[in-house]
This record gives C-alpha cells, structure tokens and sequence, in this order.
C-alpha cells in the first residue's frame, strides 16, 4: 500500500511541502535507497540508533539498500564495515558509484577495453566485473578514464589521466560531490579532484553518481524495487537524485544538511519527508495543513512574510521536527528568502546548524 500522504499521487517533479504519511515509511514503501556517510555512519563511526532502526525496519517488511556515491571500496568490504556496526548488510545489498560507472563505459566500449583507473579498488573490482580492463597509464591507450575518490590519488595518477583525455580517451567520473563528510568537517570529495583533470584538458565528465540518473537507475534495478524510498542527508546528491529519478525521498539530518539549508531549498531539492534520523523510517508522519498561508504541523505554525516580506514566523511548541516541517512548507510557498531571514524561525527549534 502507497503512503497515505498529503501528496495527491505519486512522487512528483518537486514537493510544495513535506508530505505525511499515515502509517510508518518502513511499511509505506518496499525498498530503502540509503545514503551511508552522514545517514548510517559518519567519517567511519556509527550515528546513534541507526543500526537499530534499521533493525527494526527490516523486521517489519522493508529491504534496504546501501546507495553510495563513495567508488573507493568493493560492495563485500562496505557490507564488511556494516555488519560490524550492527547493520544487517550483504554485498549484494551495496550499490555504488563505481558499478554505476562501470555499467555506463560497458555499455559504450566492447568487451576486454582498457580503461585507465583513477580511484581505488572499487572502481577496479567494478569494471572486472563487467568484463573491462583496468589500467595505469596513458601508454596503454586507454579508451576511457573512469575517476573515483580515493584518498591516496597523487599526482602522478592524475597526470596521466589527464594525457590520456587530452588523446581521446573517454572521460567518466564516479560522482562530483565536493566535500567528503567527516567528524572533523567536511573535506576534499571526488568533484574537487575532478577539477584537477577539468582544468588541464577543457573536458567535463560524464557523471555516473547522484544526482545524475546513471546510480539511482542502478540501485532500483539490482533491488527490483517497486515503491523506493530514497533515504539520504544531502540536498544536491541524494534528494535532488530521488527528484530526477521520480522517487520519494527521506531527507535525515544527521550528516551535511542543517535545519536552514532544508528550509532555503530549491525545488529540486525538496524531500518529501524529514527526520531528524533513521528512526523516522519507523514513524507516521504528519501532514502539514495550510489554512490563510498559516502552515501547521503538530503543535507548531509557521507564516512567511506576514509582517516583514521576506521573513518567517514561528510560533508554538512541540517536537522540533514538526516545526521543521512547518517552516519547510511556508519557505517553499513563496520566494526571496535568505539564510539571514529565516535564521531566527530556525533558531527557535534549537535542531543544530
């Protein structure tokens, strides 16, 4: 049975508002397309309660997928590292950036091609498995260069990445986030070492990764899902990949994104539903209801630019949640809001940065 939300049919091009759900997410749709780093773990240490939560949706019927943009491990070594935080994971569970990369170059070169491999074993094991050859160096005349992140890439690898486009070679990246999540912040990601090999030859990559729609196709195919959920804790990789793939999303705030980057949102990046993490697979959801450009949700109600345009109000209590999920719907009603007007409606919630 679809998700009883305030959402007319299915998933649609944007959300004008979060939607609500009247029974939880875990029997509303059938597979979880979950993001890892800042949904399930972050910079390598489990996030609290999310291997129960999964837990506990597993049980209840739904299957999980882990979906991720990271092409530097194989699937079986991320299923690994799962089932040792609690996780019930197998590698057939794992879909990466770099089976998506692969599948792309295999479906252009023939059998046997070489291609020269920037990245970790990942990316390796990937293209071995779709009958590809992975190589070193422009000299072995590669007839594409696939780009992952990696964290011991050193320049000698990217130079000759970059020969080998600036001769021919066609030029593919795993993915093109910018920043990596970590407990110490965010840092370097795949799209700034990208840059290194855009800047020396003049050639932009085909990207396989969210939010492009090369991952997300791969992931519903391996699961055979018929009612995904896209589960992930970034706006312009995991949220706005479940936009372009017409799949409903669940956006957590464990990882990147704060309070006031959801509420600014642009419409290909709104989720359809909030959390503050995995334990909101779990739960019903409530519908946001609007009344005279009052949004309200639970005990909360939120206005936009009922005294001073280009601002929102905030008033009532409750779960803090719900009055995200207010603010959400009265920011996305209207235009020209700023990070510094809407900060004080979202410092009232007190949900972090």
């Amino acid at each position: 049975m679809a998700a009883k939300s305030a959402r007319s049919g299915p998933a649609q091009a944007a959300a004008e508002r979060p939607s609500g759900s009247s029974e939880p997410l875990s029997e509303a749709y059938d597979v979880a397309l979950l993001d890892l780093d800042g949904v399930v773990y972050l910079g390598g240490a489990p996030i609290p309660g999310a291997a129960r939560a999964l837990g506990e949706a597993t049980r209840g019927g739904m299957r999980l997928a882990f979906v991720t943009n990271n092409a530097s491990r194989s699937p079986a070594a991320i299923a690994g590292q799962l089932t040792g935080m609690g996780v019930p994971a197998t590698a057939a569970d794992v879909v990466t950036s770099a089976q998506a990369a692969a599948h792309l170059i295999a479906d252009r070169l023939p059998a046997g091609a070489p291609v020269l491999v920037v990245g970790g074993i990942g990316l390796r094991i990937a293209l071995r498995d779709r009958g590809l050859r992975p190589v070193s160096t422009a000299a072995q005349r590669p007839a594409a260069v696939v780009q992952g992140y990696a964290p011991d890439i050193g320049y000698s690898l990217l130079a000759e990445a970059a020969l080998a486009v600036r001769a021919g070679a066609w030029y593919v990246a795993s993915n093109a986030d910018a920043t990596l999540p970590t407990p110490r912040g965010p840092q370097p990601g795949n799209g700034a070492l990208v840059q290194v090999i855009v800047t020396a030859t003049g050639q932009q990559p085909v990207i396989a990764g969210k939010p492009e729609p090369p991952l997300h196709a791969e992931a519903v195919a391996r699961t055979g899902a018929r009612r995904p959920l896209v589960v992930g804790d970034r706006l312009d990789t995991d949220i706005e990949g479940a936009v372009r793939g017409g799949a409903d999303s669940l956006l957590v705030l464990t990882g990147v994104t704060g309070p006031a980057d959801v509420v600014l949102a642009p419409p290909q990046q709104r989720p359809t539903y909030l959390a503050p993490d995995l334990a909101g697979l779990l739960e019903p959801h409530p519908e946001v209801r609007e009344a005279d450009g009052q949004f309200r949700c639970g005990g909360w109600s939120a206005r936009a630019g009922a005294e001073v345009a280009g601002e929102l109000e905030l008033t009532g209590t409750g779960a803090p949640i719900d009055g995200l999920r207010a603010l959400c719907a009265a920011a996305w009603s209207v235009t020209g809001l700023t990070a510094q007007t809407v900060a004080p409606a979202v410092g009232k919630l007190r949900l972090g940065s």
